[in-house]
């Protein structure tokens, strides 16, 4: 889903404003399920797991998806922790280096 709002939000804007207007509406759901499942756990299946390596490089692009992440402070906390990683750092930058992760 967050690849569609990558698509029309930020590929193809003004182009299809229902399209943009459904994603938008479902990325932010999809925030809010995220946010309560981390209230109560670090990670998503309570120890870092590679569910939390393959859903965080989508999540790292929320400025792409026009996500303010401190209406999400559960995500906004997983997402810095994660961040925070060496091995996430260096993985970031492949296979090019698109400059430092964004911090909000």
């Amino acid at each position: 889903m967050l690849g569609q709002v990558h698509y029309f939000v930020k590929y193809n804007p003004g182009k299809a404003p229902h399209a943009e207007e459904r994603y938008l509406k479902e990325a932010h759901r999809l925030y809010g399920v995220l946010d309560k499942r981390l209230a109560g756990n670090d990670y998503l299946a309570g120890d870092y797991s590679i569910a939390d390596i393959a859903l965080w490089p989508w999540i790292s692009r929320y400025e792409w998806q026009t996500i303010d992440l401190s209406k999400y402070p559960n995500v906004k906390r997983w997402y810095l922790a994660i961040a925070k990683r060496p091995a996430v750092q260096k993985g970031y930058k492949v296979p090019k280096d698109v400059g430092e992760v964004p911090m909000p």
